[in-house]
């Protein structure tokens, strides 16, 4: 009855998990030598990450108010945020603008011609780290109650998964220069009704009338 010791996600999987264990009484003491060189090793790297968490912390701690600003973002965290900074610094000197901040980071719209586009525009490349932390934040966004959320949800609808990904990470990227370059500044979220209210004001329609 090993199953039942299963906690939180595994107790779905309580089928699978009886259907494991049949045939435990094989279980030789090979085996077990085996899986204590395994546990041992996890061990080990779990120990190793703890430590390199602390040298990270400490080597983080000055900038505490900066990682502070863009942990409010829909999708964002401590993580995204130690992470962008280890990428960008604390200051925003070294970008101008926060469109160049997205052209670095590569959620910008790739551009080599002038006049009509003939085909799709692919995204830029660019700081291949930063562009993989905005496109976890951007996924953790689009599941959040918020404008942001309801935008990326919007965007996937109609453009695809990937493009709203794009996007989201565009715009989060401005909001972080944005917030990193004002020490006063916070973020405010506008909900996740904020399009349906725009619509309302537009058209004196209610949310959820026709």
């Amino acid at each position: 009855m090993l199953d039942w010791l299963a906690r939180a996600a595994a107790r779905r999987k309580i089928s699978q998990l009886e259907e494991a264990l049949d045939g435990a009484e094989f279980f030789t003491a090979e085996h077990a030598a085996l899986l204590a060189k395994v546990l041992t090793r996890t061990d080990r790297l779990t120990a190793d990450i703890e430590d390199l968490t602390e040298v990270i912390e400490r080597l983080l701690a000055p900038y505490e108010e900066q990682l502070a600003r863009p942990r409010p973002v829909p999708g964002w965290g401590r993580r995204a945020a130690q992470d962008a900074v280890a990428e960008t610094g604390a200051g925003m000197t070294r970008f101008r603008t926060g469109p160049h901040l997205s052209s670095w980071g590569g959620r910008a719209p790739q551009d080599h011609q002038s006049g009509k586009r003939k085909g799709r525009a692919k995204a830029k490349k660019g700081n291949r780290y930063l562009g993989a932390i905005t496109g976890e934040t951007a996924v953790a966004a689009g599941r959040t109650q918020t404008r942001e959320g309801a935008r990326h949800r919007r965007l996937a609808r109609r453009r695809g998964t990937a493009k709203a990904c794009v996007a989201t990470g565009n715009t989060q990227l401005k909001v972080y220069h944005k917030l990193l370059s004002n020490p006063g500044m916070r973020y405010q979220d506008l909900g996740a009704d904020y399009y349906e209210r725009q619509r309302w004001h537009l058209t004196g329609l209610r949310p959820g009338l026709r």
